[in-house]
């Protein structure tokens, strides 16, 4: 799961936007760490997205096969 990937937001701002520490919003973003329910609906709250579009028990399907069909 990759958490608001973009220039402007770093992981500093994403570890206190969440409350969390860096090594979790590492975690999560690599796949290694599976979330509370209630870091769950942080993470969605922060970034306003809902809960399907941040989480899935099958990987995502990267955004450039889907654009680009590669």
């Amino acid at each position: 799961m990759t958490i608001g990937n973009g220039p402007l937001i770093v992981q500093s701002d994403k570890t206190v936007l969440l409350e969390v520490n860096p090594q979790t919003v590492g975690a999560l973003e690599r796949g290694d760490y599976s979330p509370s329910l209630d870091l769950a609906f942080r993470v969605c709250a922060v970034f306003d997205l809902p809960v399907e579009a941040v989480f899935s028990r099958t990987p995502f399907t990267p955004l450039s096969a889907e654009i680009y069909g590669r």
